[in-house]
């Protein structure tokens, strides 16, 4: 359940709305809050045996947090004609073209959309999801000719938390909005995912084969600390 909470940063201030989103876990132990970056909502958990006063007192007791963190949201980017969408890190317009040929495609800087406007959402999204797939193919096929390994498979997903992952079977996972990021900062994305199939763990060894594919690893690792969140707000 979601609903509209009035918070106080302060004795003094007036109440901020926020978006206050209500689940339960059985695997709760605790009452626990945490902000949902791509919702912009407040999400607080509830263990089996607590309730709705619990989770208030919490969140009461961290407004100020709780409006800093959501104040400092980046403005949420919806998929609709004239919003700008980054793509390799370099913003393209959206532009609604019903006659145009058919689909999604690229010209002249802008994501050109052809269709009915009730569809226009879903093939943006789609777009950027092909579009990620066969980026991230493409690198990952580079970095793991270079490791002399093979990807079991590779997928994408709409984490909130990691961009990409390698599970122990060698499959490969990518949050398909690193294609939003700079170029640089998604191929390092995709070879850090790729050297875990030489070592699966992050000793000394692995950041070797990862230094040595992306000498941009430090500056990639510091945009997506300072950008990443903003990504999430795409869509």
């Amino acid at each position: 359940m979601t609903e509209s909470v009035p918070l106080r940063a302060s004795p003094g201030a007036g109440p901020v709305s926020c978006q206050v989103r209500w689940q339960r876990s059985t695997r709760a132990r605790r009452v626990s809050l945490r902000i949902d970056p791509r919702a912009g909502e407040v999400v607080i958990t509830l263990p089996p045996r607590a309730g709705r006063k619990q989770g208030m007192a919490l969140l009461t007791t961290h407004a100020a947090w709780v409006t800093e963190r959501l104040g400092a949201l980046a403005p949420a980017v919806p998929f609709v004609e004239g919003s700008s969408v980054p793509l390799g890190g370099v913003p393209h317009p959206i532009r609604h073209d019903p006659a145009a040929r058919a689909g999604v495609f690229l010209q002249d800087g802008q994501i050109v959309v052809s269709g009915e406007a009730a569809f226009l959402p879903r093939r943006v999204a789609d777009f950027l999801r092909a579009e990620a797939r066969r980026r991230i193919a493409i690198l990952a096929a580079h970095h793991a000719a270079a490791l002399e390994v093979k990807p079991a498979a590779i997928r994408l997903k709409d984490t909130r938390s990691r961009w990409g992952s390698c599970a122990p079977d060698g499959t490969l996972a990518f949050s398909w909005r690193l294609v939003m990021a700079p170029d640089w900062v998604l191929d390092y994305v995709v070879a850090h995912e790729v050297a875990h199939l030489r070592e699966l763990n992050h000793s000394a060894r692995f950041w070797a084969h990862v230094t040595a594919r992306t000498p941009h690893r430090q500056a990639a690792q510091d945009w997506l600390r300072r950008f990443g969140p903003t990504l999430l707000r795409v869509g």
